[in-house]
């Protein structure tokens, strides 16, 4: 029977070895069942004549030590990367041939580049949770730290195909919300664009026309050709002023005292803080759902939970959470004491404790949650969108009424 020499990833960290098995896949299986995660399988005759494989392998790993500084990712490049990844581990395939496979790629992309570095970083003895922790902080602490939990328990396919439905629910919400605040923001630049096409252009050219007839001018013509005058006048003073309060506002929302009221004030901005409020409670309950489905302590859970908290005040008021629950208060009574979650929420995940299955019923949960979030989404876009066309359509028949005042003027003194 054939041996076979084997470099794998361990409950202990990098281990090497033989084993005897009458061809790789059993020999893949073997291993599988002992759950390790090997990285490199070769038969003892073929050694000698992986030598050009190895040259390649080095090649390889020479043009991912040209590559400096951390590979950054768009979220749909995460997820494409983390399906991919999920799929050829899934079909059987190691961890190292499927990022080769990944290193293959056509498309010339950041997915491509990272599978590389990956590549070169696993094939030398690092895990992969580390490896891509130190390579790209596009996946944040949250999935590096359940792709070690995969890797310690032989699990990584699975973790990998969760994460993946995950990634995807959060990027389909972060689109969900951007498809609703798009229409009505193009709205308003459309609507300051015809403002400033009539003060600025129309309105300045008919009240010409009437000067040189000698006719008054209307007081609101008179007001709106003030406001031209003033404009043409100190524009670039108005731009200038505008880009410096635009990084004064960066400058002190990016400060650390300031992050938490630039927080707070967001979510009570009308309308839109409601929606803001039920990403959090969607987002909470998808990654709490995630993680104890994976097999993680609630108390575990919770503090990954609490780094993937993107806004900072939510982020405060959830420390005393998990405060009381690593102190043993149960999770729907520790939820009840912050005040920042709703009794329906609340009332839900005490049915997760009392039937004991808290995954479930969190992941029930979020797709509730994320029904009502498709309902304020819609009912954001159903009032602010007739709400901008009517401020457009009164204001543009203000200037209408002004122009046609003052053309009705000119006429009458021409005929005068």
């Amino acid at each position: 029977m054939p041996t076979f020499v084997y470099s794998a990833h361990g409950p202990s960290g990098l281990i090497t070895g033989e084993l005897a098995a009458s061809d790789r896949s059993e020999a893949f299986a073997l291993l599988g069942k002992k759950k390790i995660q090997p990285i490199k399988l070769e038969a003892a005759g073929e050694i000698k004549a992986s030598t050009g494989t190895a040259t390649k392998a080095k090649q390889s790993a020479a043009a991912a030590e040209t590559i400096k500084g951390p590979i950054k990712l768009k979220l749909p490049q995460v997820v494409l990367f983390i399906e991919e990844l999920s799929d050829l581990v899934g079909a059987g395939i190691q961890l190292e041939p499927a990022l080769a496979t990944m290193e293959r790629r056509r498309e010339l992309s950041g997915i491509k580049t990272l599978a590389t570095v990956l590549r070169g970083k696993v094939r030398d003895g690092m895990a992969f949770s580390k490896a891509i922790a130190a390579t790209s902080p596009s996946f944040g602490k949250l999935f590096c730290a359940l792709v070690s939990a995969g890797e310690a328990s032989g699990s990584l396919s699975t973790i990998l195909k969760r994460q993946a439905q995950y990634m995807r629910s959060l990027q389909a919400l972060k689109s969900k919300v951007l498809s609703a605040l798009l229409y009505p923001a193009f709205l308003i630049v459309a609507a300051v664009a015809v403002t400033l096409l009539f003060v600025v252009y129309l309105i300045p050219k008919l009240t010409e026309m009437l000067d040189s007839t000698g006719g008054s001018l209307p007081l609101a013509a008179q007001i709106i050709l003030k406001i031209s005058d003033t404009f043409k006048a100190t524009w670039w003073m108005l731009i200038l002023g505008g880009i410096a309060s635009y990084i004064l506002g960066k400058a002190w929302v990016s400060r650390p005292e300031s992050a938490i009221p630039w927080a707070h004030f967001k979510l009570r901005l009308p309308l839109f803080g409601g929606i803001f409020r039920a990403r959090f409670y969607v987002q909470f309950l998808e990654t709490m759902a995630n993680l104890l489905g994976n097999g993680l302590t609630m108390v575990q859970a919770m503090q990954l939970t609490h780094q993937a908290i993107d806004n900072p005040y939510l982020q405060q008021g959830f420390e005393s959470v998990m405060r009381n629950v690593g102190e043993g208060v149960a999770l729907s009574r520790a939820l009840d004491r912050s005040a920042q979650f709703p009794p329906l929420l609340i009332d839900m995940v005490n049915v997760g404790e009392q039937t004991g299955d808290m995954p479930a019923a969190l992941a029930r949960a979020a797709e509730r949650f994320d029904r009502e979030l498709s309902k304020k989404i819609d009912t954001l876009a159903a009032l602010i969108q007739p709400l901008i066309v009517c401020l457009m359509a009164g204001m543009v028949g203000l200037m209408a009424y002004l122009m046609m005042t003052t053309i009705f003027q000119t006429i009458s003194s021409i005929n005068k």
